[in-house]
């Protein structure tokens, strides 16, 4: 395949390190990922939309099938908004609770989540994940996407770590159901919601669960 080749072009941006600066650029990622907590305990200060701005932009690198990039990303710093969006979250949460499996409530129990979010209002921003089902052309007709939950799911994983990366706290939060997205934030039948991402600084007494994760050698193998 020759460079001149239409649709193609020569990899951009690539920079190969020597070795011993690569193992230490990998450790030092992994160390401040480690760093990462996710707190339910947000202060209302603000933060500029440039911030945020960039840390989508960075989202909005992540591959995904054939590359459709299957997603949308809505921002909510409007505060009658974000209220609108926590009474609905406490009502399908609050009945949630009501009814899930006694396992399911004891798995929770540690983090000290309950059904009120009152985050949902102090945050400064939240971002809605929607996931685009299928695609819409020039002409209305529908355009197939492939591996969109994998798509979504990769994009929102580069948000978490580039919120992270710019000096932010973040918490996913997936009410169930969470239909009342779509009505909301007026979105169209193609996409459906996934999770909001709360973001922002943490408060002054923020806490978080004195928690282990696990080690190398129980998530990853060598074969």
């Amino acid at each position: 395949m020759s460079d001149g080749e239409p649709g193609f072009e020569p990899l951009p941006g690539y920079v190969e390190y020597p070795a011993a600066e690569m193992e230490a650029r990998s450790r030092a990622f992994a160390a401040d990922l480690q760093r990462r907590r996710t707190t339910r305990h947000f202060s209302a200060r603000p933060v500029a939309r440039a911030v945020i701005e960039s840390c989508l932009e960075a989202a909005g690198s992540a591959p995904s099938g054939a590359h459709l990039q299957p997603w949308h990303f809505v921002v909510v710093g409007d505060p009658a908004l974000k209220r609108r969006i926590r009474e609905a979250a406490e009502r399908a949460e609050a009945e949630f609770y009501a009814t899930a499996p006694a396992d399911w409530l004891a798995a929770l129990a540690p983090l000290g989540t309950d059904a009120h979010k009152p985050h949902l209002e102090t945050a400064p921003y939240l971002i809605a994940v929607f996931a685009q089902r299928y695609g819409l052309g020039a002409n209305g007709e529908r355009r197939t996407h492939y591996y969109v939950n994998e798509s979504v799911g990769i994009a929102t994983g580069f948000l978490l770590a580039a919120l992270h990366h710019a000096g932010l706290v973040a918490l996913t939060h997936t009410p169930s159901p969470m239909g009342f997205l779509t009505d909301v934030l007026e979105r169209p039948a193609n996409e459906r919601p996934v999770m909001l991402v709360v973001t922002g600084y943490p408060a002054a007494d923020a806490r978080v669960p004195a928690l282990t994760r696990k080690p190398l050698s129980e998530i990853a193998s060598f074969r």
